[in-house]
């Protein structure tokens, strides 16, 4: 079993100060969902949070181009 190493005052004051650049979404979705979403982000060697929000921009993108070539 490998022990947690515990963080430095200027760790957790460095990740707090970071975290406030970002806000929590919530998405309900299966369990099948979750798991397909984790094995296709690491076959894409990245984290699931890093391919939804990458979806989402492409998303974006695709719709924003369709909706400018009418």
């Amino acid at each position: 079993m490998t022990e947690k190493k515990k963080l430095s005052e200027a760790q957790i004051r460095a990740h707090k100060k970071y975290m406030e650049n970002f806000v929590e979404v919530k998405v309900r979705m299966t369990p099948e969902k979750r798991e397909t979403i984790k094995i296709h982000a690491k076959k894409q060697n990245e984290s699931a949070t890093s391919f939804i929000n990458r979806a989402i921009d492409e998303t974006i993108k695709r719709d924003n181009d369709s909706l400018n070539n009418i």
